[in-house]
């Protein structure tokens, strides 16, 4: 498990170590949701062409279940042919025979295959306009409850992981709405982090909040609404229906999980039992911090991330993640850590690097890349 870290300030008879989150029933969960501020240029390199991009969560919940797409020719990618951080979620998951259930929540594609739809509509470009109608927000708190509180009675740990476009910058409005210092902290799946262009969309999306933003940070879930994602509340919703049957739950992503988890807190719900689990490349990347996020908001939530070793693969496409570029996405940390833990001993990054190889083989090198 040495591929494995944590860090907490945790401190007491009881501090959290990594193997708290050992689970022998674990399921992984993936909320596909869409924001049309993704589709500002420069916020993401989800598509080499913007009438894509509103593919990409449809594109990812497909390739986890069939190891291909339905909603595009091909595997989504960057325009430089990075594959999706999904190959690593689906290998990992495989790997260690961890079940999917996928949630439409706010996708504007559907995904071609079994999934939970919570019936709301997409999100709109925040610079603008109202993100959602408040209405949604909720709905995509309380179904998220009822789902978290029924699969708890069956797993014991829940993973939940997110695709959708441009949420980082959806994110750091919450964030800073809900009075965080995340200036300059969320991570980008870009090798160079476009804080200048963030912090312009989130000034107009906080343009005219000023004067009443103590109001809504006490009803978060209409803050939420006004300048956030469909993402947002429905993870934050399975999350609280699993905590309040003491099941564990993982938040598997990068720093677009802290504002899930800063969503929580302010609606008064515990964070015991909870972790963010990330990627050793969201971590370690100078161009963010969400160690300094996560204990903004909370000095004992656990932070684990897994050093894939992905710089050491056969494979270029595979090798450019310790560039800077992708580092994180539809769980691939969370569905990592989960896996190798699952295994006690019996997997580590080495193997699990041999996995995500033959996944890149199969599903890569055998079919067309698909340009998102």
């Amino acid at each position: 498990m040495s591929s494995i870290h944590i860090d907490t300030n945790s401190s007491g008879p009881h501090k959290a170590s990594v193997t708290d989150f050992i689970g022998k029933n674990p399921i992984f969960v993936c909320v596909t949701s869409y924001t049309e501020t993704s589709q500002i240029p420069g916020i993401t390199i989800a598509g080499a062409d913007p009438q894509l991009i509103p593919c990409t969560p449809a594109a990812d919940a497909e390739f986890l279940y069939y190891g291909q797409c339905k909603s595009i020719s091909g595997v989504p990618a960057t325009p430089d042919g990075i594959p999706t951080p999904a190959l690593i979620t689906r290998a990992a998951l495989l790997r260690s025979q961890i079940p999917i259930l996928i949630v439409d929540a706010g996708s504007k594609i559907k995904p071609q295959l079994p999934a939970i739809s919570f019936g709301i509509k997409y999100g709109r470009d925040i610079r603008n306009q109202r993100a959602l109608e408040r209405a949604d927000a909720q709905r995509a708190f309380e179904f998220g409850k009822m789902i978290g509180i029924q699969l708890a009675m069956s797993n014991d740990i829940l993973i939940i992981g997110e695709s959708i476009p441009g949420g980082t910058t959806t994110a750091l409005a919450v964030l800073t709405a809900l009075g965080i210092d995340a200036k300059n902290k969320i991570s980008s799946s870009m090798s160079v982090n476009p804080h200048e262009l963030k912090n312009e969309v989130v000034s107009s999306a906080m343009r005219g909040l000023e004067d009443h933003i103590l109001q809504l940070r006490n009803d978060p879930i209409d803050l939420v609404s006004r300048i956030g994602d469909p993402m947002i509340p429905s993870v934050a919703g399975i999350a609280s229906g699993a905590i309040s049957q003491k099941t564990r739950v993982m938040l598997a992503g990068g720093t677009q999980m802290t504002a899930v988890l800063c969503l929580l807190k302010a609606m008064k719900i515990p964070l015991d039992g909870i972790c963010i689990g990330t990627t050793s490349y969201v971590k370690n990347d100078k161009s963010s911090d969400i160690l300094k996020l996560v204990r903004s908001i909370s000095e004992t939530v656990p932070i684990l991330s897994v050093e894939l070793g992905l710089e050491f693969s056969r494979k270029q496409g595979l090798r450019m993640y310790n560039s800077g570029i992708a580092k994180e996405g539809v769980g691939a940390g969370g569905a990592a850590i989960t896996s190798i833990l699952k295994s006690k001993g019996n997997l580590d990054s080495t193997s699990l690097l041999h996995s995500i190889e033959i996944e890149y083989e199969i599903s890569i090198e055998s079919q067309r890349v698909g340009s998102l």
